[in-house]
């Protein structure tokens, strides 16, 4: 594989990290402060985002609705809908600077919580709970490790044990990801449950920003009602979660590389952290600063 230069070694060693920021935010979740930051069991609950924190809000909501504890919508903030009724919002924001995150924020009327990489940012002042994830914040305008850190916090909260998720995302970080997949031109990405479908869209996002790459994202069953027109020998389908019955020897038909593992999914999304960087440097990009993007989005110069 392609080693990386200094100006990649941040998405890189940011990436590596992952692991250990999520066994810090499994040890966070017991605090009291965090513990009346998050939704209480039976609330009616909306998570806002942008980008991949709009993904992880996704996959935050399926989890949290399928557990049975309240049910729970997951928006981009720019599609609010200010006239329903919710006990708590919760925003997952990086930066805290992202202007459609703080447009929500300044004009809810119910309480808020704000999951941030960055205190003492607009976002965490609007808020009326905060918790900060600084070990995880970030350098590359790519999103990698805060994003899933702040879902391993949500997920432990709904009391998940995520031993085995972190131990799943040490292997993905461990072993080879093979000269065949960085050479593929198409990446589909399939959620294999409900609550992976956001993970999906976050993983093509990732092969996106970072390498420029044609890559789509479906629920798993939705793949066969037409996006499986584009599949040939240069596609790789990739499944997080337990995919259909059939739908590999169905990739495989149309000439695509399958892959379906046994491990966690957000492990899984590690693995394609990797390959997004590594299709990058083989196209000469460079994945810390990818074209047309900044670390946050701030619309007509709002702080």
């Amino acid at each position: 594989m392609h080693s990386t230069s200094a100006a990649q070694l941040h998405t890189t060693a940011e990436i590596a990290s992952q692991p250990a920021c999520w066994r810090r935010a499994v040890a966070l979740v017991t605090e009291p402060g965090v513990v009346a930051a998050l939704p209480a069991h039976g609330e009616r609950v909306a998570v806002v985002g942008c980008g991949t924190s709009w993904f992880m809000a996704q996959a935050y909501a399926r989890l949290r609705e399928d557990a049975g504890l309240g049910e729970t919508d997951a928006f981009a903030a720019s599609e609010f809908p200010f006239g329903r009724t919710y006990d708590r919002v919760v925003a997952l924001t990086r930066s805290g600077t992202t202007t459609e995150v703080i447009d929500v924020l300044r004009r809810l009327n119910v309480p808020s919580t704000a999951i941030v990489g960055t205190p003492g940012t607009p976002v965490t002042e609007l808020a009326d709970h905060v918790v900060a994830l600084e070990f995880a914040d970030e350098r590359s305008v790519v999103q990698t490790r805060f994003a899933t850190t702040a879902l391993v916090l949500l997920r432990a909260h709904l009391g998940e044990r995520l031993d085995r998720a972190i131990l799943d995302a040490e292997q993905a970080l461990a072993e080879p990801l093979g000269a065949d997949l960085v050479e593929r031109n198409q990446f589909t990405f399939l959620g294999g449950a409900p609550w992976t479908t956001g993970l999906a869209a976050e993983a093509a996002l990732k092969m996106r920003e970072a390498s420029l790459s044609w890559a789509e994202s479906y629920p798993a069953a939705e793949y066969r009602h037409g996006p499986i027109a584009i599949t040939d020998e240069s596609s790789l389908v990739w499944v997080l979660g337990t995919p259909p019955e059939g739908l590999g020897l169905d990739v495989a038909g149309a000439g695509g590389q399958w892959i379906a593992r046994d491990r966690d999914p957000l492990a899984e999304l590690v693995a394609v952290h990797r390959l997004a960087v590594e299709v990058a440097l083989l196209r000469g990009l460079a994945p810390d600063t990818p074209r047309n993007l900044t670390r946050s989005v701030i619309l007509n110069g709002t702080p």
